[in-house]
């Protein structure tokens, strides 16, 4: 599973500058020069691992030097106690560079593993889980692919590579059937057009439009299943808003091809991770 490394090293120098600034004050003062350990990055929690490869380059970025071992692959469930990785170099170095290799890889595990018990909860399901646009401001590349780490899929990356026809959209131009009608003639014809929906009367105009994606706004399990039997094969049904560890099987029973999830990057609990030396 790759990741655009210049993209990613933007985000690092970016971060890098926030951090640490003009130096590191308390190492500088503190540790001695040309002083060599090895430290261990270890999970003090259960869950899935995601950002060994972007921690790698935080370390590589403050200092070439340093060596980076993964000890763990990508992806991996892994215990309390779980050794991860490998840093040997100059003492300075990995301290200067280890909180923001942490925070990245703390959060990507987190989404990972949030992600893949998700999946877990409908695996029975011929279902999609993905996630949405409600990441952190410049980390989206880096979350959106730790929700790939932990078995989901993403929905589009931005307002650039997808047609979403949301309510505000709708109420701005008057109708779905407009909204629709005007993405349609201003488009490749090769992009696909998904529309908000929150009724079955919001339904029934999609589907009059043509809609090649339908999204089931905030329904009930019973109203979601009448919009599913209604829609049938004339497009892609997507269920959004509401959804919860507690009903996510029940909407999953009602047939949709994809459940939408904001919680899996906006409301996450970082994984556990030290560094010890």
């Amino acid at each position: 599973m790759s990741l655009n490394r210049d993209r990613i090293l933007e985000i690092i120098d970016n971060s890098l500058r926030e951090d640490v600034g003009t130096g590191d004050i308390t190492t500088a003062a503190v540790v001695g020069v040309g002083e060599e350990v090895t430290a261990t990055i270890l999970a003090k929690d259960k869950g899935v691992i995601a950002g060994l490869e972007v921690a790698a380059l935080v370390f590589e970025q403050v200092d070439k030097e340093i060596e980076f071992k993964p000890l763990v692959e990508e992806g991996v469930e892994v215990d309390f106690g779980t050794e991860l990785a490998k840093v040997s170099g100059l003492s300075s170095s990995i301290l200067t560079a280890e909180r923001l290799a942490l925070n990245l890889l703390q959060r990507m595990s987190g989404i990972a593993t949030k992600t893949n018990y998700y999946k877990s909860l409908v695996a029975n399901y011929k279902v999609r889980i993905v996630d949405t646009r409600k990441t952190t401001p410049g980390l989206r590349i880096l979350e959106k692919y730790a929700v790939r780490v932990g078995g989901g899929a993403n929905h589009r990356f931005g307002l650039y590579d997808a047609v979403m026809i949301k309510d505000n959209h709708i109420a701005a131009v008057g109708s779905i059937l407009k909204a629709v009608s005007q993405a349609r003639a201003n488009i490749p014809h090769t992009m696909k057009i998904e529309v908000e929906t929150e009724s079955l009367a919001d339904v029934k105009e999609a589907l009059e439009a043509k809609a090649d994606i339908i999204m089931l706004d905030n329904m009930d399990a019973q109203l979601m299943r009448e919009a599913v039997e209604l829609i049938g094969e004339q497009a892609i049904i997507e269920a959004s808003g509401g959804i919860t560890a507690e009903n996510i099987v029940e909407i999953a029973k009602t047939g949709v091809d994809v459940i939408s999830l904001g919680t899996l990057t906006h409301s996450i609990k970082s994984l556990d991770i030290s560094l010890n030396f």
